[in-house]
């Protein structure tokens, strides 16, 4: 019997995770997968998303099934007995002998075929009555680090670091928002939606509530909105609240530069903010210049391909945005691959790279003009200590407060959350995911002397 679509997909997509550091959600919509059937498609989601969310959980019952050491195990073998126990433990509407049936196949289809009989063995020991039908762990009734790293499913450096630098409530919160499938978000444009889109949308299925940061948001709450005509059209895109609140606070002015740029979400939110403004784009790879020109159609953006560090233009901006490249950490609930592969000392590496971009971009501001540096991650060396390094080294910029931009935002009726003292961390804007409906980003507002 043939492995199903789905697990046969949901297989290759994890090899390619573990084998070539690629990100399960781009592989998840990349063309490879698109003829995959809607149902097909939600399980193939559902199991990948699944495996790396709970791979320590995971790991750690295998191991203990197993009479061989995991790291001994064949890439291939691990990746189907994986696929397999999170089916058996979290998955109560597949049938056990399906699971363990098709894991031992893939085995078969890998040519690991003489991997097939331990598998086969360690599979049913999972798939036991007497094992229990396992489940979702209590994540709140963690008590310690270690039990909350254990049953969240989060390598326990970090979960030591979140409780150190946010307590422990916070921590537990993210956490368990870590591995809950996160709602999607959607930017509607600054015209807003109007009834006939609105219409167009609920007849494939799609239902909308309001976004609870930005009037410019939705929450897709049923349907899927990648295969609508407004979503294929551009006239909607997918973007995180935050995501889109970031753009947002760099604000309106004549000329812009957006450092790193790609995929364009907060590049749109400018330019649409500002149609008149003079907007460059940069982006260091070309195949994500190539998408984010795709996505930016503004005939007032100009995107060029060039290494922010050594920036082909001489021209200073009234506006400019540095949303870094990061660690991710406030993305778990998407990327849930990033925390099977930071590692504490990347972070000083990152916090090089950052502080040179943000370094590179200030030099390119006006007297008078503004920076915005922002990032996915909840760390402090990603976020607050590289904003301190950088004004530290140039006295002519100062942290202006997050807040009074909120405040703006909000009585221009752009900006609904109203607990702004949550949202701010001194002058800086930080949302928490489990604490805010949305990922977690860093942004500080830099003013030009």
């Amino acid at each position: 019997m043939p492995v199903s679509p789905a697990r046969a997909a949901a297989f290759d997509i994890l090899l390619r995770v573990e084998q070539r550091d690629a990100y399960a959600s781009e592989l998840l919509h990349s063309i490879q997968y698109a003829k995959l059937s809607s149902a097909d498609h939600g399980l193939t989601t559902e199991l990948v998303m699944g495996v790396l969310r709970w791979r320590s959980l995971l790991d750690r019952d295998i191991s203990r099934a197993s009479s061989q050491k995991l790291e001994r195990l064949d890439l291939e073998v691990l990746v189907a007995l994986r696929l397999a126990a999170y089916q058996i433990i979290f998955l109560d509407r597949i049938p056990k002998r399906a699971a363990v049936h098709e894991s031992v196949e893939l085995v078969k289809r890998a040519r690991k075929r003489s991997a097939v009989p331990f598998a086969n063995a360690i599979l049913r020991k999972l798939a036991s009555p007497a094992r229990g039908s396992g489940g979702v762990p209590a994540i709140a009734d963690a008590t310690s680090v270690a039990e909350l790293s254990e049953r969240s499913a989060h390598p326990e450096w970090l979960v030591k670091r979140w409780v150190e630098e946010l307590g422990y409530h916070a921590a537990q919160q993210i956490c368990a928002h870590d591995q809950r499938a996160p709602e999607t978000a959607i930017h509607l444009g600054h015209s807003g939606i109007d009834p006939k889109l609105d219409d167009e949308l609920k007849k494939t299925g799609v239902h909308l509530e309001k976004g609870q940061l930005l009037v410019s948001a939705r929450r897709v709450q049923s349907g899927d909105v990648t295969h609508t005509r407004a979503f294929l059209d551009g006239h909607i895109t997918i973007q995180d609240e935050a995501s889109q609140l970031v753009g947002l606070l760099v604000g309106k002015g004549e000329n812009i530069l957006d450092c790193c740029a790609a995929p364009g979400g907060k590049t749109r939110i400018i330019a649409e903010r500002n149609p008149d403004a003079d907007i460059v784009a940069i982006e260091l790879h070309p195949h994500r210049s190539r998408l984010l020109r795709k996505l930016v159609t503004a005939k007032n953006v100009q995107v060029i391909t060039a290494d922010m560090r050594e920036l082909p233009v001489s021209t200073r901006f009234d506006r400019v945005l540095a949303d870094v490249p990061c660690s991710g950490t406030g993305t778990l609930a998407r990327n849930p691959e990033i925390k099977w592969r930071l590692k504490l000392e990347d972070l000083a590496d990152l916090q090089t790279r950052q502080l040179a971009i943000l370094r590179a971009a200030m030099q390119h501001v006006a007297v008078g003009g503004r920076l915005v540096y922002s990032t996915c991650s909840l760390e402090p060396e990603e976020n607050a200590q590289v904003v301190e390094k950088a004004i530290a080294a140039d006295s002519s910029f100062h942290v202006r407060d997050c807040r009074q931009e909120l405040e703006h935002l909000r009585s221009s009726g752009e900006f609904v959350w109203n607990d702004l003292d949550s949202l701010t961390d001194g002058p800086y804007l930080r949302t928490i995911p489990g604490l805010h409906p949305s990922d977690g980003f860093f942004a500080a507002i830099l003013q030009k002397s």
